[in-house]
């Protein structure tokens, strides 16, 4: 069971990875977008209707977090014990600390989007690392 949860935790990993890449290469969805991406205009709670991609910064924040995920993935495969990837215990524990860090950020965020859509995500593949780190 526990290698399930890992690649079912890779794979939501890897759907943020294709997101940011999108919002990167201009995406108009920068009122959905999670973290810190948010342009002055899009700032609002609800979705305006006008989409509007990422400030030159929010998109440079967009590619930087793709190698995060992707690491974050990784880490907790390796720990479930994934052929092939020989990477040390530790990472995977400090891959549930970012994640528990984006989930907290995530939770007491002011931007309703980002409380209720991505505050929950970022809980519950916490909860998918914390559960494979444990088993």
């Amino acid at each position: 069971m526990t290698v399930q949860i890992a690649h079912l935790h890779a794979t939501l990993c890897l759907a943020l990875a294709f997101l940011h890449i999108a919002l990167a290469f201009g995406a108009p969805w920068s009122s959905w977008a999670p973290g810190l991406h948010v342009t002055q205009a899009s700032q609002g709670d609800a979705w305006d209707g006008q989409g509007r991609p990422l400030s030159p910064g929010g998109r440079l924040a967009a590619a930087l977090t793709v190698p995060v995920l992707l690491y974050l993935a990784l880490a907790i495969i390796a720990a479930a014990g994934f052929p092939g990837l020989g990477w040390p215990r530790w990472t995977g524990w400090v891959a549930v600390a970012v994640q528990g860090a984006l989930a907290a950020l995530s939770l007491a965020a002011r931007r309703r989007v980002e409380r209720r859509l991505w505050g929950p995500c970022h809980a519950v593949l916490t909860a998918m690392a914390l559960t494979v780190m444990t088993a």
